[in-house]
């Protein structure tokens, strides 16, 4: 029993230094944790939205004391990304896993070669004139996206909405990573609630998970406010490419036993 505390404590950790340093929930790392330990996919998911709530509120409240946290940016991406990330969840029932892993695979990839591209798509977007109205319909857009994304592909958003902020908004990195773990909070409620009414939690190893993540939340979010751009941009695009190869195995996989099923 000691050892699963420790193990779930440290994961929670991890998840949350990640969440701390590149905005990321750290669903990904604590899912596979899950069904490792022989829970069902359902459990997981449900369970790991539980412990990213208390992680991303405690990286976002110590954002907030350190002034680095706007209220007004998170509630222009978390609203529509509450009511898109449940169409997101809908459509991901008509469409088979190994396309969904596939598309996201891509996605990610897409998305780095889009960063270098950067200056010149807000150029290309902004005009001077009505460049406060461009920005608050693409916040909204930005956020609606990420929840549309975060839905269908089943994790947090962080991995859309920082890039997407970055593309869109003429955020930093440093900006768009604070932004997305204060949606990320958001969107972990809503989805949170959503598998408590249907029983999915498990309450006590969510609540070791969460516990063991505010420690990294703390330490991450600290981290990042003495990191250079680049570095930050390195660490998230070394985080996605590898989490793009990993998926993109993950769609080989699937794609096998969809086959030998039919």
């Amino acid at each position: 029993m000691l050892d699963y505390i420790l193990i779930l404590s440290i994961s929670g950790l991890l998840s949350g230094l990640l969440a701390g340093v590149l905005g990321i929930g750290g669903g990904a790392i604590l899912v596979s944790l899950l069904l490792a330990f022989q829970n069902t996919p359902l459990q997981a998911v449900a369970t790991s939205s539980v412990a990213i709530v208390i992680i991303a509120f405690s990286g976002s409240l110590q954002n907030r004391r350190m002034g680095n946290l706007s209220l007004q940016k998170v509630f222009l991406l978390g609203t529509p990304a509450i009511i898109t990330a449940q169409i997101g969840v809908k459509i991901a029932n008509y469409i088979p896993e190994y396309w969904l892993l596939l598309l996201f695979s891509i996605l990610l990839t897409f998305n780095i070669f889009l960063y270098s591209y950067r200056r010149y798509l807000t150029k290309v977007i902004y005009k001077e004139n009505n460049s406060v109205f461009i920005y608050h319909f693409l916040s909204l857009f930005t956020g609606g996206i990420g929840g549309l994304l975060a839905g269908l592909f089943g994790i947090g958003g962080g991995i859309i909405m920082v890039p997407l902020q970055i593309l869109l908004l003429r955020e930093t990195m440093q900006i768009s990573i604070q932004n997305s773990l204060g949606v990320i909070f958001i969107t972990s409620i809503s989805s949170s609630i959503g598998h408590a009414l249907n029983d999915n939690v498990l309450w006590l190893t969510g609540f070791i998970l969460g516990c063991g993540g505010v420690l990294g939340v703390q330490m991450g979010t600290r981290i990042l406010s003495k990191l250079s751009n680049r570095m930050i941009t390195f660490g998230f695009h070394l985080v996605s490419i590898i989490i793009s190869i990993y998926t993109f195995k993950q769609a080989w996989f699937s794609y096998l036993n969809f086959l030998e099923v039919n």
